[in-house]
Parts: structure tokens; C-alpha cells; sequence
């Protein structure tokens, strides 16, 4: 097997919160003392049964995202990532993450994470606005978020990013400025940057006609200034989303835009294995249930086989997210035809700055990566798909 398709990413989900934010549409509920322990124990069982089928597989990196990780204890932290090492192949850099909401993360959990093994911090601020806070229905608040960060780096993380989100109710660019202003003098390592996107199903969907959103000129005002205040602070944008200090990319992510292989854990969790996407349903209590009774056909449902133009333009979806765009000569090599043949890149948009050509291929600009959608959208076909 090449080196390179040894690589495994493994992705933990913790589904658990103390109150859902207005905007969220990711599965997470309450859950009492007991019933995070009973879920722990069934995310141990699940890690020690998966085990099997990666001996050869080396674990590059760990997330535990959610809803809110930094719910569990310091001692499920030690159980986690010691059933890993024991049952999984490590990586001697391995990089593992874990997001924390700054309400949640006391010093004394931070210090427990740090020494459990967990390298990298992600924290969820979204604003350094309590008004915008407030709207969005989180429970913490500015003064809480910069509290969390300094404990983190006191507990010897020093790598940590901040979730930041524009667009939001309340917001205008002025203020997003006084936000990133704010996170660029706190120093972290990188920076995640997302649009607000009304989600069905989450409160915002039914309260949207009453949001006081800011219009489409003062969001695309607010992306602008993301990405001019970022660079100019020394951060990269490698990613529509994110920007890091040099070195400091998120590889676990990184790993889903270049195609690595992952397995989830949990409720919600997907995973990319062999060619097949599953994913578990968005229950824990029908989770722990099948853990239990090892009936794991049940936690890996709605396979599909990715193959075909359908993997094509997943390939092209996925890594025109990255500033390095498609790798053209890679695409032929791994699907046998060309790159621009199969999907005709306008020259209209190489004129007009959204596209450029890069030593390897082509890439979206600055420009381009703010209207990406759009362009994409008229390149890729995932219609007609059926499962396995």
C-alpha cells in the first residue's frame, strides 16, 4: 500500500450541550451525568471494535467536535485517547483536536485535556460582541471567551483556533472589525470564518422574517475585511474558510478536503471508508442502544459507493476549497481524462479574476472564493446517484 493512502483521520462526536444556539442545526441534546458516561462507554466499545479493520492504517489526526466536547470530563478524555493509542496506530505527530465552547472550558478540564494528549484547541467565540452573542443564543460571553483562551494557552496549548461567524443578526461591518481586531490581538495560531446560513429546522429558519440581518453589500463588506485584516495580521487563507499562521493549518481537515479516509463515532458521525460513505443516525440513545448490542449494521447506514463523474466532482468540489486549488496533473492520473476537457473552465472567469492558473493547476483568487458556489455550481452534477 502507498505511504500515502496509510493515512486515517478519526472523528469522535459529543453530543451533548447545555442549551442548542439559535442557528444549529447539528445533532446535539442535554444529557445528564449518567447518560454521558453510558456514552462514553459505548464510544470506547465502537472505537475497540473499528479497530479491526485499519490495522494497517496510520492515525494522522483526532477530532471531537460536536455539540460541546469540552462537556466531558478530564477523565473521559484519558479514556478516549488511551483506547485509541491502544487499539489504533498513531502517527508520532498525531495531531488531535477538540472544540470547546468558552463557557465550559475551565482551567482545571484544560490542564486535564492538555496532559491527556489533545494538542490543538478549537474554540467556538463566533463574536466578541455580548449583543451579538445574545442573538445568536450563546451562553457565553466575551469576557468569558478571552478568559478560556488565556487558560488555554496557561494549561500549554499553543495551538488554538478561534470559530468566528459574519453575517449574523445585529452585525455590521464596523462591529465584525471591532471582532477581529480583538481576535488578532489574542494571537491564535488560526482562525475559522463562517457566513451565517439560515438552516431549516433551527429557530433563526422560523424567527428569519424578524432577524435584523445585515443586507447583502455589508456581508460581502464583512468578507472583504476578513480577509484583508487576517492577511495583513500574517495569516494565510488556505481554505474558504480558514486561515492559519504558517505551519498551522488544520490537517484533520485538511485530510477531508485532500480525500483521506476517516471513520466517525457517534451519532451524526459520518465516515469515508473504501470508497463508501455511511454515517450513524442522529440518535444517541439508538447509538448506545446498537453499541450494546453490537448490532453495528446499525450505526453504518445510508452507504453509498462514491465512484464514476460523481467521485470526479466530489475531487473537484473538495479540493477547490483549498487555495491550491485541483492539482490538474493528479486528476488525469487518478480518473484518466482532462481536467479542463471535462469541465471547460471559462475563460471569462480567468479575465475576470476569479480564477487563476497555478504551477499545478487552477484555483479560485480571493475574489473567486467569495461567489465559489456559484461557480461550482455550474461545473458539478451530483444528481442521479443511488445508494448501495
Amino acid at each position: 500500500m502507498p505511504e500515502n493512502e496509510k493515512a486515517l483521520e478519526l472523528y469522535l462526536h459529543i453530543p451533548f450541550c447545555v442549551q442548542k444556539c439559535r442557528y444549529c442545526d447539528f445533532y446535539s441534546a442535554p444529557a445528564d451525568k449518567e447518560e454521558r458516561t453510558a456514552y462514553v462507554d459505548a464510544l470506547l466499545a465502537h472505537l475497540r471494535h473499528s479497530a479491526s479493520r485499519c490495522r494497517d492504517m496510520r492515525v494522522d489526526t483526532v477530532f471531537f467536535g460536536g455539540g460541546t466536547p469540552s462537556l466531558l470530563s478530564g477523565k473521559d478524555f484519558f479514556d478516549l485517547l488511551d483506547c485509541i493509542r491502544q487499539n489504533y496506530q498513531l502517527s508520532k505527530d498525531v495531531e488531535i483536536s477538540a472544540e470547546c465552547n468558552p463557557e465550559s472550558a475551565a482551567p482545571a478540564l484544560l490542564a486535564s485535556m492538555r496532559e491527556a494528549g489533545v494538542t490543538r484547541i478549537s474554540f467556538g467565540f463566533q463574536s466578541l460582541s455580548d449583543t451579538e452573542l445574545a442573538l445568536l443564543g450563546r451562553i457565553h460571553s466575551v469576557k468569558n471567551a478571552i478568559s478560556a483562551f488565556g487558560a488555554a494557552r496557561a494549561a500549554g496549548f499553543g495551538n488554538i483556533n478561534v470559530d468566528l461567524m459574519f453575517g449574523i443578526p445585529a452585525q455590521t461591518p464596523d462591529s465584525f472589525g471591532k471582532t477581529l481586531d480583538g481576535v488578532i490581538a489574542l494571537a491564535p495560531e488560526h482562525i475559522s470564518a463562517y457566513e451565517l446560513r439560515i438552516e431549516e429546522g433551527t429557530p433563526f429558519f422560523r424567527s428569519q422574517k424578524d432577524l435584523p440581518l445585515p443586507d447583502e453589500d455589508a456581508t460581502c463588506d464583512m468578507a472583504k475585511l476578513l480577509t484583508d485584516r487576517l492577511s495583513g495580521a500574517g495569516y494565510r487563507h488556505y481554505e474558504i474558510s480558514n486561515f492559519a499562521k504558517e505551519g498551522f493549518a488544520c490537517r484533520h481537515n485538511l485530510g477531508y478536503w485532500r480525500g483521506v479516509p476517516y471513520l466517525g463515532f457517534g451519532p451524526a458521525a459520518h465516515s469515508f471508508w473504501g470508497g463508501v460513505r455511511f454515517e450513524a443516525p442522529p440518535s444517541k440513545e439508538a447509538y448506545i442502544t446498537a453499541v450494546r448490542a453490537k448490532k453495528w449494521q446499525d450505526i453504518e447506514v445510508n452507504a453509498h459507493r462514491i465512484g464514476g463523474k460523481e467521485e470526479m466532482d466530489e475531487y473537484v468540489m473538495l479540493r477547490m476549497r483549498l487555495a491550491e486549488g485541483v492539482d490538474t496533473q493528479d486528476f488525469s492520473r487518478r480518473f484518466g481524462c482532462d481536467f479542463e476537457t471535462l469541465y471547460h473552465p471559462d475563460k471569462v472567469l480567468f479575465d475576470g479574476g476569479f480564477l487563476q492558473k497555478t504551477p499545478q493547476g487552477v484555483a479560485f483568487t480571493e475574489r473567486g472564493m467569495r461567489v465559489s458556489n456559484a461557480i461550482l455550481s455550474d461545473w458539478l452534477d451530483f444528481g442521479g446517484n443511488k445508494d448501495i
